[in-house]
């Protein structure tokens, strides 16, 4: 068991807190075929990039933009089998307001619609795919986050599922535990901490210095 004080708390969306994975391998096996492609090479790295980033390693001849731009539409309009991660609702409840946030490769219209499909609270700010102009791997996004909460990035804990936020966060000098939801624990072990599953983390509120208020994450 590890424990992790921090001041802030920032969660990756897909495979963290939702389970989005049957919607993302439709999507990618839609559009594939709809241009003789192989889907399988665009999911083995897609999770936890941005759908352009992904386009431009796989496919750079086709224009990454207009083709993540209908990628999107079709994510979108298919919510079919797209469920809460178990334990995130009871989690993000026992986080007080304003100390978490969630950072996603995902557009704000995804992200947003896919929580309340689900029935989770929404942060009052988080990071998206329209936020950034570096993906995950990059730090950027994370770097957002924490700036948006006002904490300092060594102040932060990110809960991840994918190699790529992994990389994110560490990059940004940021701890990490990793939810080995949708990739093995072996491919996660930069992370600090590695899970089998969200509801292996308990997280409580602490007294801090001058008034305010830490989490003490367990896991």
């Amino acid at each position: 068991m590890r424990t992790l004080d921090c001041d802030a708390i920032l969660f990756d969306l897909d495979g963290v807190l939702v389970d989005s994975a049957r919607v993302v391998v439709r999507t990618w096996h839609t559009w594939a075929g709809e241009r003789g492609l192989d889907a399988e090479r665009f999911i083995e790295i897609a999770h936890g990039r941005r759908p352009a980033e992904t386009l431009r390693l796989i496919a750079p001849h086709l224009d990454a933009e207009s083709e993540a731009a209908e990628l999107e539409r079709i994510e979108v309009n298919d919510t079919d089998g797209i469920l809460e991660v178990e334990g995130a609702l009871e989690l993000l409840g026992s986080l007080p307001e304003g100390s978490w946030t969630v950072v996603t490769s995902g557009s704000r219209a995804l992200a947003s619609g896919r929580m309340r499909h689900v029935g989770l609270p929404l942060p009052e700010r988080f990071v998206t795919a329209d936020d950034v102009d570096n993906g995950k791997p990059h730090p950027e996004a994370y770097l957002k986050g924490a700036k948006i909460l006002g904490a300092s990035p060594e102040a932060c804990v990110v809960i991840e599922d994918a190699p790529a936020g992994v990389q994110s966060a560490k990059a940004a000098g940021m701890r990490v535990v990793a939810v080995a939801t949708t990739h093995r624990e072996e491919q996660l072990r930069e992370a600090d901490v590695v899970v089998g599953a969200l509801c292996d983390l308990t997280v409580l509120p602490q007294a801090g210095a001058k008034g305010s208020t830490r989490l003490r994450l367990t896991a």
